[in-house]
């Protein structure tokens, strides 16, 4: 995103101008979120889809897109160590913190067809980069990558995910449209409506993506240099969560409009794609470093991140599996989530 809306379009703008900036960030994100919403309820209520897959594949895939996109950008232009922080470090957040909130704010469904198999994906996908991860540290040392073949086998991964979601939604839809509503809308009719909601969908998913990237870089420009707040605060923090809020958003707008399912589907397909799209496109783009001899340790990718997203995970199993019995998450299930994330955030300005 940051090819897209530089922070240097922020720099030097009084303090003033950025307090507008953010509060008109703000309001495109809530209604860019408002359409998104609608549309990807709509469309689950159409095609007689469930939210949850919905929200694991079209929903998901929009929201890790700008990711992929910056990740494999950065990959390119000889950052390719970029990839694996922020891959990791959006899983975290996206279950720690957005799901956990989420949870703690409403009682949030639980579909067992869907959140078994698409839960086990999840973790399975979290599990295999760690493997390979640690695998090619053990090989190669200081000097290990995850390489192109890694990238492909990624990707390859990720079309099989796509068509299994498909495959596993026909073999247990939504509810299907109203009998008198679906009469209603013949022909044309049909195809207008669903191209509609397609496009509130894709309209409100653009507008997300694109206030999410001026909010964030308008308050990091008021907190460095308005503020005097400590970059590495800064960067365990703001931007940390900025790669995260269509996320946040898009979950926090879907309980408000009574669609939770949608939050529950973003964050297990957001999870998913992080690993199978956003590093699986990087690493096909160049070869991505497990160690990076830049940061203050090298290694904080294998003690630090890696442990926190397969802890996060881990316990999100154990709740999936609690919560397919009773149909719900329960509320205080969140707040381990929440507590883990806090945790993470507060090791990362310890150790960097």
């Amino acid at each position: 995103m940051e090819y897209l809306i530089p922070q240097v379009w922020f720099a030097g703008l009084p303090q003033w101008a950025l307090l507008v900036i953010t509060g008109i960030g703000v309001g495109i994100l809530v209604r860019g979120a408002n359409w998104l919403v609608d549309g990807a309820s709509g469309i689950a209520y159409r095609f007689g889809l469930s939210k949850v897959i919905v929200g694991a594949t079209i929903v998901s895939l929009g929201t890790t897109s700008p990711e992929c996109a910056v990740s494999v950008m950065a990959a390119w232009s000889g950052e390719p160590g970029l990839a694996l922080g922020n891959a990791i470090g959006s899983i975290i957040a996206d279950t720690g913190l957005i799901f956990g909130l989420g949870c703690l704010i409403t009682v949030l469904p639980a579909d067992r067809f869907i959140l078994v198999r698409q839960g086990w994906v999840q973790f399975g996908s979290a599990v295999l980069l760690a493997l390979l991860a640690y695998g090619a540290w053990a090989v190669s040392g200081t000097s290990a990558v995850l390489g192109r073949p890694v990238g492909f086998l990624l990707l390859a991964l990720l079309f099989g995910y796509m068509y299994l979601s498909v495959r596993w939604s026909r073999e247990h839809p939504g509810p299907a449209p109203p009998i008198a509503a679906a009469s209603r809308e013949t022909g044309d009719g049909t195809s207008f409506a669903a191209a509609r909601l397609a496009g509130l969908l894709v309209v409100g998913l653009v507008l997300v993506i694109l206030a999410s990237r001026m909010v964030i870089v308008s308050v990091i420009e008021l907190a460095e240099h308005h503020w005097h707040v400590p970059k590495i605060v800064i960067a365990a923090t703001l931007v940390a969560l900025g790669t995260s809020m269509p996320e946040m958003v898009i979950g926090l707008t879907s309980i408000l409009k009574g669609h939770r399912e949608l939050l529950v589907g973003n964050i297990i397909g957001a999870d998913v794609l992080n690993v199978l799209f956003v590093v699986g496109a990087s690493a096909a783009a160049a070869p991505l470093p497990i160690l990076d001899p830049s940061a203050s340790i090298p290694g904080i990718a294998l003690w630090v991140h890696i442990p926190t997203m397969l802890v996060v995970l881990l316990y999100f199993r154990f709740i999936i599996h609690s919560a397919a019995r009773t149909g719900h998450f329960r509320r205080r299930q969140g707040l381990p989530l929440v507590i883990i994330y806090v945790i993470y955030v507060v090791l990362q300005y310890a150790v960097a």
